[in-house]
């Protein structure tokens, strides 16, 4: 028997407005200073209630303001070392255990439909030389919350850094958070150029901290290409979802 089309369409509509309906999704942000700088209550967590609003929306957060990525990658030295740096710090890397630590009791309490990792990070490192490193040091941090999280389709959204400055090695990382997201099926990068215009005695300058108005806006970025991964979507391509 023929289905009139009218019914399809209703049955298409239905399903839609289905999707995720009732599904747990656990959100872990992690960076430095901007990751710490945007309050997710105004930005982040709205835009992710209204794209899935019958979704139950955990989250954690750990950021720290001027720290390297090496805070959250153990093997940073010996990726150091492969990407022929002469730097080299022996760190402890604490910072990821706190946010596996956080993750882990989220996950305790029930398994997740879906885990995404929302990072704003590499000021320090581009400013610090260290941008050779970067790129592996991004994939090593993701595989490992993979690993240890035991959610091998993590999805993961990366801010890339927004146009401070304009040299090679700030460069590289904005280079490297953009290769990282785009080479893995289930990345995401967000632009933050427009969020960090400023007006400082008649003259206007891109700040390395964005407007109140800035930090809103990549906080809802940041949740638009998180549910565009989570339906299973292809995410904007130039970082700013709509």
């Amino acid at each position: 028997m023929k289905i009139p089309s009218a019914c399809l369409v209703a049955v298409v509509l239905a399903a839609a407005a289905t999707l995720c309906a009732g599904e747990r999704h656990l959100i872990i942000l992690s960076g430095q200073s901007n990751m710490a700088g945007m309050n997710e209550k105004t930005s982040v967590l709205p835009e992710l209630s209204k794209l899935l609003p019958d979704a139950d929306i955990e989250h954690v957060k750990f950021a720290r303001g001027g720290q390297p990525i090496r805070k959250w990658v153990r093997t940073w030295d010996e990726i150091a070392r492969k990407s022929k740096l002469s730097q080299q710090f022996n760190d402890p890397a604490e910072f990821y255990g706190i946010v596996l630590k956080q993750a882990r009791a989220k996950i305790a309490k029930g398994k997740p439909d879906s885990i995404t990792f929302l990072w704003m990070q590499g000021e320090r490192d581009g400013k610090t030389g260290l941008a050779a490193a970067y790129e592996e040091s991004m994939k090593t941090l993701i595989a490992n919350l993979r690993k240890d999280l035991e959610a091998p389709e993590m999805n993961f959204v990366i801010g890339r850094l927004c146009d401070h400055l304009d040299n090679e090695q700030w460069n590289g990382v904005r280079d490297a958070q953009v290769k990282v997201a785009t080479d893995d099926p289930r990345g995401a990068w967000v632009d933050t150029d427009d969020t960090n215009d400023k007006e400082r005695d008649g003259k206007k300058s891109n700040s390395l901290h964005y407007t109140k108005e800035g930090y809103d806006l990549f906080g809802r970025r940041l949740a638009r290409q998180a549910v565009r991964l989570i339906k299973g979507e292809k995410p904007h391509p130039a970082g700013r979802p709509e």
